[in-house]
């Protein structure tokens, strides 16, 4: 974790449903985390947590390798901005997404552009998703000719009850041809900032695990 490196905090209230804020690194030391006030992500507010308040904490390294951490919000400080300082994490900081992101199964909502006007506007819904890309269904009759940059739109439904709007350029890979005649276009992120690609692979990590829940519970 380097200084201006962004973390994303979730709290879970009890009888309520996960918040999660977003703030930055703006100091270090032996024991502590100085980080700027956190933006609520549904808000766009700045919040401010009581001291003694448990965390869970991510952030994504230079490889985007996403790392995960319980902590605690310790004192208000005041350094070249005002802020906050939290623990530093034990023995209990976890990887938890490898640098080859693993593409799960989902349902995005997901429109589809072409920069150049090669083919006119798609919507349609995904079938899977990672950080680098997704696998989308391509509607009867729709086409996706041309070899320029295509501009999508997701939405991404996550279970803090949260909706994530991003806007992404993609490139497409192949067209898959179902026996079923319904076919699916497999696209691959290309310029996604950092801030987006840890939304998706936050959203790919919450369908893993709501995942396993269903395999326990069978």
């Amino acid at each position: 974790m380097k200084i201006g490196s962004v973390l994303t905090l979730e709290l879970k209230k009890a009888g309520k449903k996960m918040e999660t804020y977003r703030c930055k690194i703006i100091e270090k030391s032996e024991h502590y985390l100085f980080i700027d006030y956190p933006i609520h992500e549904k808000t766009k507010k700045t919040s401010f947590i009581p001291k003694g308040t448990v965390l869970r904490a991510m952030f994504m390294d230079e490889k985007q390798n996403l790392y995960a951490f319980k902590t605690e919000i310790v004192a208000k400080v005041k350094l070249t901005v005002p802020g906050i300082a939290i623990k530093l994490p034990g023995d209990d900081l976890k990887r938890i997404q490898r640098r080859e992101f693993v593409r799960v199964e989902a349902a995005i909502d997901v429109a589809i552009h072409s920069k150049n006007n090669s083919f006119s506007p798609i919507v349609t819904v995904s079938t899977d998703i990672s950080g680098g890309g997704l696998s989308v269904i391509l509607p009867h009759g729709k086409t996706m000719e041309g070899d320029g940059p295509l501009d999508l739109w997701l939405t991404l439904d996550m279970q803090s009850g949260e909706y994530f709007y991003i806007n992404a350029e993609a490139e497409l890979v192949f067209i898959k041809e179902q026996e079923t005649l319904v076919h699916t276009a497999s696209l691959k992120f290309i310029n996604l900032t950092k801030e987006d690609q840890h939304k998706i692979v936050r959203f790919s990590f919450e369908k893993q695990r709501e995942a396993r829940k269903k395999e326990l519970s069978v």
